[in-house]
């Protein structure tokens, strides 16, 4: 009989989906390479300019030139459509951002309002009807062994808001941006987690084994049969300092994790990128060395010193961030007088404590309010301020400082496209209309 009659029917299933994964996965990167002004190629890292290096005009030439979304937007994936797709911007269906002005709405990002951001398919959707037998492997600890999460709910339990943002985010606003998923602003959103604290189950098994560095997360992603598992394995390590925060968490923002993001169990790192936010975790160990996977090596890396792009460690701990959400200049114009200007602010691995705001470009700054509900050191802020705006051009932009005492900077110093957190690339300009 022929090799082909032999092959088993999910497996091809599982393999053929994989393909149209990596397909689109590629697709958009190519989109990038051809329609983003100077985006580098696959295999070129560029940087960003900066002050330094930037013709004698530095504002004109620094000035981001952002990706405006298409006229008209993807729609959502069928398995998505109990998400609020006029909040949402489609780039493709395992790439789903917040649009910018939904994210200033309120301080916790509603989930049928928060981005989507797969990096394998996620495995079949009926496993959450059977949740509670949802099974974590712990390793690297005094009496390794697998708890259940029925069992994982039956320990003491603790709620934490935290900023979920993909490492990505804010790519498409660098002047030169990197290959891959053009993000805006909205790979982002301010959640609500209720789960059991990683340090609990580790007690209960003993405690984390002597030689220990790395907290190491795996994920149940469904993987094709026949490709090397480093390859495409969604396995993450964290400094093992990580653990004092770590949260397996069942819940979010009151409600059962949704499959799309991560449910029925995610590993939460407060003050972390989310791609160590491993969904629907599997397994917990404790190593001295950092995960082989391709994900951990190869991708979601950032320069351990900036300007220096061959020596990278992994994205890690978020930075200082923060952004306008209103105005936009969308909508009806900006009429000039006084102009309430509103967005998020974030501390990334501490809290935001203060917040600035210019209306010429950071010729001159202004300390704006925060707003609303303090809710810790690792969920964002609004913030609020009225200024006067003269008519003609306006540049709009803030920047934020957290409790460790960093600023976020003029821009993003390497353009990796990773950890993008400069205030100028995040700017909004507008024409002001005159008063009456």
């Amino acid at each position: 009989m022929p090799r082909h009659a032999t092959v088993n029917p999910q497996r091809r299933t599982r393999l053929i989906q994989a393909l149209a994964f990596a397909l689109s996965a590629a697709c958009g990167k190519l989109q990038a390479a051809t329609t983003g002004a100077g985006s580098a190629s696959a295999d070129t890292t560029t940087k960003a300019p900066t002050p330094t290096d930037a013709p004698p005009s530095p504002a004109a030439a620094n000035t981001p030139n952002p990706q405006l979304p298409p006229a008209e937007p993807a729609p959502l994936p069928a398995s998505l459509a109990w998400k609020d797709a006029d909040s949402l911007l489609v780039h493709n269906p395992h790439a789903i951002e917040t649009r910018r002005a939904v994210l200033g709405r309120q301080l916790i990002t509603p989930t049928q309002c928060l981005f989507v951001r797969d990096n394998a398919l996620p495995p079949p959707a009926r496993l959450l009807a059977e949740a509670g037998q949802w099974p974590v492997a712990f390793g690297g600890v005094a009496q390794p062994d697998a708890y259940t999460l029925a069992e994982l709910q039956a320990m003491p339990t603790r709620t934490v808001a935290t900023v979920l943002q993909c490492a990505e985010n804010g790519r498409a606003l660098q002047s030169r941006p990197a290959i891959g998923t053009q993000w805006q602003t909205g790979a982002a959103g301010c959640v609500i987690w209720t789960g059991v604290p990683l340090t609990t189950v580790i007690h209960e098994l003993g405690g984390v084994v002597p030689g220990s560095r790395f907290l190491t997360a795996t994920g149940a992603d469904s993987l094709p049969d026949g490709i090397a598992s480093d390859f495409t394995r969604v396995e993450r390590s964290v400094p093992l300092s990580a653990l004092e925060h770590a949260l397996l968490a069942w819940t979010l923002n009151g409600a059962p994790i949704p499959l799309a993001h991560g449910g029925p169990l995610r590993l939460v790192l407060p003050g972390y990128a989310g791609i160590n936010y491993i969904k629907y975790v599997r397994r917990i160990a404790f190593t001295a060395e950092e995960s082989s996977a391709h994900i951990q090596t190869a991708d979601f890396r950032v320069p351990l010193r900036p300007g220096e792009p061959r020596l990278t460690i992994p994205a890690w701990r978020l930075p200082v961030k923060s952004w306008i959400t209103e105005p936009l200049g969308s909508g009806e114009p900006v009429k000039a007088g006084t102009t309430p200007i509103r967005g998020v602010a974030m501390g990334g691995a501490s809290a935001v404590t203060r917040i600035e705001v210019t209306a010429d470009g950071g010729a001159t700054w202004h300390p704006a309010q925060l707003t609303g509900s303090d809710l810790g050191p690792f969920a964002w802020r609004l913030f609020e301020i009225s200024l006067n705006l003269p008519p003609g051009p306006v540049e709009l932009a803030c920047r934020a400082t957290n409790a460790a005492g960093q600023q976020q900077p003029e821009l993003t110093t390497d353009n990796t496209g990773y950890f993008v957190n400069g205030w100028r690339e995040h700017h909004v300009a507008l024409t002001i209309a005159p008063a009456g």
